[in-house]
C-alpha cells in the first residue's frame, strides 16, 4: 500500500524541439542533425514537438515563415511542453530562432546545444561554425530578456552521453520551474508564538504562483474526533505505520491517534491537491491530543509529500524543490551544533520527522525533548536515527519582505562517518568554508531550519530559480 498518493514519475516529458539552419552552410548537417536529436529523445524516452520535414525545408527553422509554423506548432501543444531545445547543427539564424520563441508565447527553459566541428572536416562541405552561431543566437535572445540554459561545453555532439547528461539536468530544471510556478501547500495551525524566525509572506508567494490553503489545527482534531476507531482506513494506516519503522513496543493509544491523525491529513491533502504542509507539530497537539505528529509527517515526506514542522512554509518549498530536482524525499533540519573545533563540521539534527530512507537505521520512539514535559504517555511517535553518510545539498528559502522578494542560499556538502553520540535525527556534516557560510546566514536574515536532500543537486537549483523565476539566490561556494 502507498502512502497518500503515487508521484508523476510515469508521466513522460515533453519538450518543444527546434532545428536551427542558416542558408550558406551545408544543408545536409542539418538533416543529419535533425535526424540525431530525433534518435536521442526516443532513447531517452522523451515525448517532443518537432517541425515535419514536409512543414519547413528539412523541418528546420530559417525564415520568419518558418518561426511562424513552429511557433503554431508549439502553441497547439502548450499544455505538454515542458521545455525547448534548440540545436545548432550549422550556424543557424538566430533572428529566426528568438522570433519561433517570441511568437509561440512559451515561458519556458530553453536549452541551447551546439555541435562540434570535426577538425579533419573544416571544408565548405562540411565546416558547421555552430560554435559561433550559438555566441549569436545567445546574444539575439539576451537582447529580447529571453533566459537560456547552456550545455556543460560549448559544443557537443548530439549523440555523445555529454549531451545525454545535459538534457536530464534540463528536464529538472524544467520539472522544478513548472511545478513551483504552480505549487500548491497547505498549513495546519500556527507557528509557535516564539518562532518568528519562521513568519513568511503569503502575498509575495502568491506573486510567484505559490498558494497556500490553510486550516486550524482544530478542525483537524475535530475530523478525529468523528472518525470511528474501527474505520478500515483506520485499521490500513495502523498496519502502515507498524511496518513503517521498527519500534520496541506501540502503545495502542498513540499508534491510533497516529492512524486518525493520518487518514484526516491524507484526506485533507488529497482533496485540495497539495504537493506538501506544514505542521503546528507543538505544543498543542501534543497537548491537547496526546501525540507527537513527526511519525505521520515522515512517513508523507517519504511519500513525496512533503511535510515541515513547525509551521515552516519557507522550509517546505525549499523540501519540494529539492524533492522535483531528485524524485527523492527531502528532509527538513536545524543548523544546530558545532562538531567539536573543527571549523568545517556541524550537526544537522531535527527531533525528529525525516523521511525514513534518510537514515542508517532507525526507531520510533517517544519524543526525547517533548516527553519530559507532556510524559511519555502523550509523545509517542518521534523518528530517531543516524542520518546516512552521503554527498547533500541544502536549501534555505526566504520571503524577504523588506525588500519584496524571495531570497534562497543552496549550499552543497557531505554527511560523515564521525561518532555522535545523541538522540532525535541527526548528521554530522562537512561544508568546505563553513564559518562564512553561518556569517552569511546570520547577516542575511536566514532562518534556522534547511532543507536537505541526500543529492548533490545544487546547480539545477540555482539555474532553475534565478535563471528563469529570477529569485535572489546565493549558490555558496560556487
Amino acid at each position: 500500500m502507498s502512502f497518500v498518493r503515487k508521484n508523476d514519475t510515469d508521466k513522460k516529458t515533453s519538450f518543444g524541439v527546434i532545428v536551427g539552419n542558416r542558408d550558406v552552410f551545408p544543408d545536409h548537417l542539418v538533416k543529419e542533425g535533425r535526424k540525431d536529436i530525433i534518435d536521442v529523445m526516443n532513447e531517452l524516452e522523451y515525448k517532443f514537438v518537432i517541425l515535419d520535414e514536409e512543414d519547413t525545408p528539412l523541418g528546420a527553422v530559417e525564415t520568419y515563415s518558418d518561426a511562424k509554423k513552429c511557433a503554431e506548432l508549439f502553441k497547439k501543444n502548450s499544455d505538454k511542453i515542458l521545455g525547448i531545445i534548440l540545436c545548432l547543427c550549422n550556424f543557424g539564424d538566430e533572428k529566426a530562432v528568438a522570433n519561433t520563441i517570441k511568437l509561440s508565447e512559451l515561458d519556458v527553459p530553453i536549452l541551447i546545444q551546439a555541435s562540434s566541428d570535426d577538425i579533419n572536416k573544416m571544408d565548405r562541405s562540411s565546416r558547421r561554425d555552430a560554435f559561433c552561431g550559438k555566441i549569436s543566437v545567445t546574444s539575439v535572445l539576451y537582447q529580447y530578456g529571453i533566459p537560456f540554459t547552456l550545455t556543460s561545453n560549448h559544443t557537443c555532439v548530439i549523440k555523445s552521453d555529454e549531451f545525454k547528461k545535459d538534457l536530464i539536468r534540463f528536464e529538472k530544471i524544467c520539472k522544478v520551474v513548472r511545478k513551483i510556478r504552480r505549487a500548491r501547500f497547505g498549513q495546519i495551525g500556527t507557528r509557535p508564538n516564539a518562532f518568528e524566525t519562521v513568519r513568511y509572506s503569503e502575498k509575495i508567494l502568491a506573486f510567484n504562483g505559490i498558494s497556500i490553503e490553510l486550516i486550524d489545527l482544530s478542525e483537524i482534531l475535530a475530523a478525529i474526533q468523528k472518525l470511528k476507531d474501527d474505520d478500515p482506513k483506520v485499521k490500513d494506516k495502523i498496519e502502515f505505520i507498524k511496518n513503517y519503522t521498527p519500534t520496541k513496543e506501540f502503545p495502542k493509544d498513540g499508534l491510533l491517534k497516529l492512524a486518525k491523525l493520518a487518514v484526516i491529513v491524507e484526506t485533507w491533502v488529497l482533496e485540495l491537491d497539495l504537493d506538501g504542509f506544514a505542521f503546528q507539530c507543538w505544543p498543542s497537539i501534543v497537548s491537547n491530543f496526546g501525540i507527537v505528529p513527526c511519525a505521520v509527517m515522515s512517513m508523507f515526506s517519504e511519500g513525496l509529500v512533503p511535510a515541515a514542522c513547525e509551521v515552516d512554509i519557507s522550509g517546505l518549498i525549499g523540501m519540494y524543490i529539492l524533492q522535483v530536482a531528485t524524485n527523492t524525499p527531502s528532509a527538513i533540519v536545524d543548523w544546530n551544533n558545532n562538531y567539536g573545533d573543527d571549523p568545517n563540521k556541524m550537526v544537522l539534527f531535527h527531533c525528529s520527522n525525516l523521511p525514513k530512507s534518510f537514515f542508517q537505521d532507525t526507531k520510533m520512539t517517544v519524543h526525547p525533548i517533548m516527553a519530559e514535559y507532556d510524559g511519555e504517555e502523550n509523545t509517542f511517535g518521534a523518528i530517531q536515527g543516524k542520518i546516512k553518510t552521503k554527498p547533500c545539498t541544502m536549501l534555505r528559502i526566504e520571503t524577504d519582505d523588506i525588500f519584496g522578494e524571495i531570497k534562497a542560499i543552496v549550499v552543497e556538502g557531505k554527511f560523515t562517518d564521525d561518532p555522535l553520540d545523541t538522540y532525535g535525527g541527526y548528521g554530522v556534516i562537512e561544508i568546505p568554508n563553513l564559518q562564512e557560510l553561518l556569517k552569511k546566514l546570520c547577516r542575511s536574515g536566514f532562518a534556522h531550519h534547511v532543507a536537505v536532500s541526500l543529492n548533490e543537486v545544487g546547480d539545477i537549483v540555482y539555474e532553475a530559480l534565478f535563471t528563469y523565476l529570477g529569485w535572489d539566490i546565493d549558490f555558496f561556494n560556487k
